[in-house]
């Protein structure tokens, strides 16, 4: 956002940083919850009695969901223990970037997780066919909804969004 939009704001720029944080944890929260079940139910995963019966290729699918559950939650925790370290610093705009970068590497971590725990669950219950186009089309729905759909319309500019209703948000594309 520029100075200029801050002030039709009336707020400075430790305000809008701080309000940029405030929104980045607050989305964060949604997805944290998700990811901690999702790890949580993962990790109870090899005490099942059938885990033992699972192929190589299997346990690396397991892997990969495992894994992928832990940075997603690492890079959403990320941000409050940062902030935590750096109170009182002067840095929350760095702060604000760094979580915004955290988050962005959280939802790519999640969609993994998300796509490999399916896959794993849809090729134990049925076959690999069907585990695969599954997991094809669930990656593809995540990667167009969280980042293609969003990044075409910052490419694009948000005068097209605004005047058809879609981006009239107090929000700029630079918060």
């Amino acid at each position: 956002m520029t100075s200029e939009m801050a002030r039709e704001r009336n707020e400075s720029e430790q305000e809008r940083a701080d309000r940029n944080f405030v929104e980045l944890l607050q989305g964060a929260r949604v997805a944290v919850t998700g990811v901690q079940v999702l790890f949580a139910f993962l990790l109870t995963v090899p005490f099942s009695s059938g885990f033992s019966r699972l192929d190589q290729a299997d346990r690396w699918l397991y892997y990969a969901a495992l894994v992928s559950a832990a940075i997603a939650s690492i890079c959403y925790i990320a941000p409050t223990a940062q902030h935590r370290v750096l109170f009182r610093q002067g840095r929350k705009e760095t702060l604000v970037r760094r979580s915004n970068l955290y988050g962005i590497l959280g939802a790519l971590a999640l969609a993994v997780s998300m796509t490999t725990s399916t896959m794993f669950v849809i090729d134990y219950l049925f076959q690999a066919t069907l585990a695969w186009i599954t997991a094809g089309l669930l990656a593809a729905l995540a990667l167009w909804t969280w980042f293609g759909q969003p990044g075409l319309t910052r490419n694009n500019g948000q005068s097209s969004d605004r005047s058809s209703g879609e981006g009239n948000s107090v929000s700029s594309s630079e918060d």
